[in-house]
C-alpha cells in the first residue's frame, strides 16, 4: 500500500529559473539532492532540449536548443523539505504553479517532450513541392527567385531552377536556404 502512495506522489514539476542558469540549476539541485539525503523525494532534473537544424555561412549546423528556456522539470514528492530544498536551489526563481503550491504537468505532456528530445535526428520540414516558385534566402544565389525541380528529402536538398543569363539553371541547395513565395 505505501509504494502506491509514494508513486502516486510522484509527479514532474516546473521550475522557473533565471534564464542561462538551467544547466547551473540541474547541477545544484543534482548536488544538493545528494546532500541533503533527498534521493527519495526529488527523482530526476530535465532541461528539455531539441536538436535543430541551423545554416550558418551555407554551411549545415545541427544545434541542441532550449524548448523552453528559463524552465526546468523536477520529478519529486512533494512535501515541506523537498520543496524547500527545490525552492531554495541558488537561481531557481519559484515554481510554475498556482500560489505557493507547485502544479505537476500531466504526465501525456512529459512523454511527449521526452519524445521530442529523444529524437537526434531532426526531421527536415519542407512545405514546397516540385514546380513551386521559391526565393532563395541564404547563398550565392541570394535573392534569386526560381522554381523547385527535385527535391531530396533524405538529405534535405532541393534542386531549383534559376534563370541565369537568359537560361534556366539548375542549383542545388539546402531546404533552409529557400523561402515559398
Amino acid at each position: 500500500m505505501a509504494k502506491q502512495t509514494l508513486q502516486q506522489g510522484r509527479r514532474w514539476y516546473v521550475l522557473h529559473t533565471y534564464s542561462g542558469y538551467e544547466e547551473n540549476v540541474q547541477r545544484n539541485l543534482m548536488q544538493r539532492i545528494e546532500s541533503m539525503d533527498m534521493e527519495d523525494r526529488i527523482f530526476d532534473v530535465l532541461i528539455p532540449t531539441e536538436t535543430k537544424i541551423k545554416i550558418r555561412n551555407g554551411k549545415r549546423k545541427t544545434v541542441r536548443e532550449k524548448i523552453f528556456p528559463g524552465y526546468v522539470l523536477v520529478n519529486m514528492i512533494v512535501n515541506d523539505d523537498s520543496w524547500y530544498v527545490v525552492r531554495n536551489t541558488p537561481n531557481v526563481t519559484g515554481f510554475v504553479g498556482s500560489g505557493t503550491t507547485p502544479t505537476p504537468i500531466s504526465e501525456a505532456e512529459v512523454k511527449s517532450l521526452q519524445k521530442r528530445m529523444g529524437v537526434e535526428e531532426p526531421v527536415y520540414k519542407i512545405d514546397v513541392s516540385k514546380g513551386s516558385p521559391v526565393k532563395i534566402v541564404d547563398g550565392p544565389f541570394k535573392d534569386y527567385e526560381g522554381k523547385v525541380a527535385d527535391i531530396d528529402e533524405a538529405r534535405g536538398k532541393v534542386k531549383v531552377l534559376v534563370s541565369m543569363f537568359g537560361r534556366e539553371t539548375p542549383v542545388e541547395l539546402d531546404f533552409l536556404q529557400i523561402k515559398k513565395i
